[in-house]
């Protein structure tokens, strides 16, 4: 006799399999990454001072100063001492003039972790993920560690596990509250603190932005500035379009910025080359490569772009339209794939702008026009702000306050010991 499973538990038992294979998966990952740390010499102690550092902020990468140092700022007004380790060597926060901030580098990769690993600190602030699942272990002598977004983002966009070992989380929006709480569910593990304080860096660009206002400081004039500013990649817009998109950018006649990803002029250097020469600075059309992409989000328009994080940056600090590609989104790798709720940010890419793909992409110009026009994106983009964007302005003060109060309550109860 045949064996039968009714679709429900059919499903279930699929469910229990990816989930065994995907654990799995990552218990060789980290099985293979403990031999790489110790054959790279990683695994030796480092030895990271006798005296317990109050609060240490971490960052991987010299491209969160910009999402720290409002942070920073805040605790050097109020006189506090921070330790701020880069694994970056040319990290402008090495350089930076708070008096009480003091920045160190600590090594690249396992030479960062090392340190970290055996870190003797109270509180530890990093945007990185994946703490306690690959190379960065939990210290034995750090009490306390909390993880805050670096951008109007989800928590379930991480890889699988990312936050999992986290002590404490600063958010911007309740959605990445009720994500978390799922996947502390059904993961069975404790409850982080969550903590809403809004988003550092967004609040910085919107200050900015307001006092240019005030000033009456007014950027160059065109009849229409369109904005392309892609990610890299195969997916990336430049990549799957190439220069059909800019032909059709220069018959709509309107000004033209092409600001490409910084990596595509190395990992994509051949397609640069054929389209900047193919497409040379012009009256119409301008190459823009800033450091700070502040002046040239004030200068547009509108904005496309594909899954780069400058999307939301335009759209919530800037408040004008965006018109984005349509990128295939595979979940398999991260905690979104665990989820039964819609991924935040497809809900509101729709209410924000308007989708490219092959089969509009030669009514670009109707596009542009219709979401500069249209109110309804301009209520959605309101929507989009109050849900991703809480305590606007306030991010910086409530996580120096968080984190200073977290301080006082772990020093208090170590001295109870």
């Amino acid at each position: 006799m045949a064996l039968y499973i009714d679709p429900g538990t059919g499903s279930m038992l699929f469910a229990i399999l990816i989930g065994l294979i995907g654990a799995a998966n990552y218990l060789l990952k980290d099985w293979l990454v403990k031999i790489r740390f110790l054959l790279s010499g990683g695994g030796q102690k480092v030895e990271a001072g006798a005296t317990k550092i109050p609060i240490v902020i971490f960052s991987d990468d010299k491209r969160y100063w910009s999402v720290f140092e409002p942070i920073c700022r805040e605790f050097d007004r109020r006189g506090a001492d921070i330790v701020y380790m880069t694994a970056s060597l040319d990290d402008p926060a090495l350089e930076n003039s708070y008096e009480h901030i003091k920045a160190e580098f600590i090594g690249e990769n396992n030479k960062a972790f090392a340190k970290l690993n055996f870190l003797n600190a109270t509180i530890v602030l990093s945007t990185t993920p994946g703490l306690d699942v690959y190379q960065w272990k939990r210290s034995k002598k750090v009490q306390y560690y909390v993880h805050m977004l670096h951008a109007a983002n989800e928590v379930a966009g991480y890889r699988m596990f990312g936050l999992d070992y986290y002590d404490a989380l600063m958010l911007s929006g309740e959605y990445q509250v009720k994500d978390t709480r799922y996947l502390e569910g059904i993961r069975n593990l404790p409850a982080k603190e969550l903590v809403k304080i809004g988003i550092p860096y967004m609040d910085e660009m919107y200050a900015r932005l307001q006092a240019d206002k005030e000033k009456n400081i007014q950027s160059k004039n065109y009849e229409r500035t369109v904005l392309l500013a892609p990610s890299w990649g195969k997916s990336a817009i430049l990549s799957k379009f190439g220069g059909r998109i800019i032909d059709i950018l220069i018959d709509t006649g309107y000004h033209i910025i092409i600001r490409p990803h910084p990596q595509s002029f190395t990992a994509e250097k051949d397609l640069m080359d054929k389209l900047m020469k193919q497409y040379p600075d012009s009256e119409q059309i301008e190459w823009n490569c800033d450091n700070d992409n502040y002046e040239v989000l004030k200068r547009s328009d509108i904005l496309i772009s594909d899954f780069s994080g400058v999307v939301f940056d335009f759209a919530l600090v800037h408040e004008k339209p965006v018109i984005y590609t349509d990128t295939k989104f595979d979940k398999g790798p991260y905690d979104a794939w665990w989820l039964k709720t819609p991924y935040w940010t497809f809900t509101a890419l729709p209410r924000i702008g308007k989708e490219l793909n092959e089969d509009n992409l030669d009514s670009l110009k109707e596009m542009i026009d219709d979401c500069i026009s249209d109110e309804k994106y301009a209520l959605g983009r309101r929507e989009v702000i109050q849900e991703t964007w809480e305590h606007r302005g306030e991010a910086a003060v409530r996580a120096v306050d968080y984190l200073m109060n977290k301080y006082e309550q772990l020093a208090a109860a170590e001295e109870v010991k």
